[in-house]
């Protein structure tokens, strides 16, 4: 029982040293690569350690990864001529693509935080953008009706464009693995299909009439829940990456919080001042990014349900944001026509 309470107050002093306000962690502690699992007098005196020697003592989180708020703005890149109103993250977060207002598409450097290329050939505005899983491929969704596919080493159209729609395009969203490629996805799929074993898969759709509603469609074409609760037009829904939690961004400026697979209501996160118009999670499903006409973007604790971090430095209205795959970056774009990478 000693060495147990021991070992909770050293993790303790651990977590006050590394972030006070964080969730606390579980450490680990070793000596010369053997894990300490007994109070450290216990393994001097069977060790036979003279109290005089200096010893060295590794600790390491048990965690796999915690991904930590952005809390400012590292960089601001312009470029763009006209509103920027989609980003996104190479899979490898090496590159970001933006799509504007001036009909372009733009790739960046990300280490050096350079244009890459520029891929002209829309004759409206880019409304969307999304990568191919394996990042070989970016396809772009126009206000004409149109999708451009283009090659992210080069920046050159890959193919004649896809035309069918009439109206905008608003979404794209690429099959989740290629079943055809090498793709490290398979392994992220794998884990899951283990994790959720005979669960059906969900999907989770927002409207203009204000409401939600959750499907399982392997199993019935009805809703299997209906989310309300908005008081204006739902403009984004999203699962989180442990498809554990739903959140949704609305006109009526607040985040609202459900559980992913009931759909029941969790929490409403209000502080913007203005329309939410976009959210992203981080990959650990632990933080959740909301942009706004407020000009802000905002971290959201989903442990505490409170603010993590606000934002401001965004010259105008903030259409677009995307939380980068390995959390080290956050990336938006908005009315001022400029991008911004935010870093903890």
């Amino acid at each position: 029982m000693e060495a147990e309470e021991e070992k909770e107050m050293d993790n303790n002093v651990m977590c006050l040293l590394t972030d006070p306000e964080d969730e606390k962690l579980p450490y680990a502690f070793y000596i010369s690569d053997e894990e300490l699992v007994v109070q450290l007098g216990f393994y001097l005196q069977k060790n036979n350690v003279s109290v005089e020697k200096v010893l060295c003592i590794v600790y390491q989180p048990q965690a796999i990864f915690q991904i930590r708020p952005v809390n400012r703005c590292s960089s601001t890149i312009a470029g763009h001529t006209e509103a920027v109103l989609s980003v996104a993250f190479s899979p490898d977060g090496r590159q970001l693509a933006s799509g504007s207002g001036d009909t372009t598409v733009r790739l960046w450097d990300l280490n050096t935080q350079t244009p890459l290329h520029t891929c002209t050939g829309h004759k409206n505005w880019v409304l969307c953008i999304a990568w191919s899983p394996d990042g070989k491929h970016l396809v772009s969704g126009s206000k004409a009706g149109e999708l451009q596919c283009w090659d992210p080493q080069t920046g050159k159209s890959s193919c004649k464009p896809l035309i069918g729609h009439k109206k905008w395009i608003t979404g794209i969203s690429w099959e989740p693995v290629h079943l055809k490629a090498p793709c490290r996805r398979f392994v992220a799929l794998e884990r899951y299909n283990k994790m959720k074993g005979n669960a059906p898969e969900r999907l989770v759709s927002g409207s203009d009439d204000f409401t939600m509603f959750l499907w399982e469609p392997a199993i019935s074409k009805h809703p299997k829940a209906r989310l309300t609760g908005h008081q204006q037009l739902v403009n984004h829904v999203y699962f989180s990456p442990d498809g554990q939690w739903v959140a949704s961004a609305s006109f009526d400026k607040s985040v609202k919080l459900w559980n992913g697979t009931t759909g029941k209501f969790v929490s409403a996160f209000w502080g913007h001042v203005g329309p939410v118009y976009q959210i992203s999670w981080s990959a650990d499903s632990r933080l959740l990014l909301s942009g706004s006409k407020d000009s802000t973007l905002k971290v959201w604790d989903i442990r505490t349900h409170k603010l993590k971090q606000d934002l401001p430095g965004q010259g105008d209205e903030v259409f677009a944001v995307d939380w980068s795959p390995d959390g080290e970056k956050v990336a938006s774009g908005g009315k001022d026509r400029v991008l911004k990478l935010w870093m903890n």
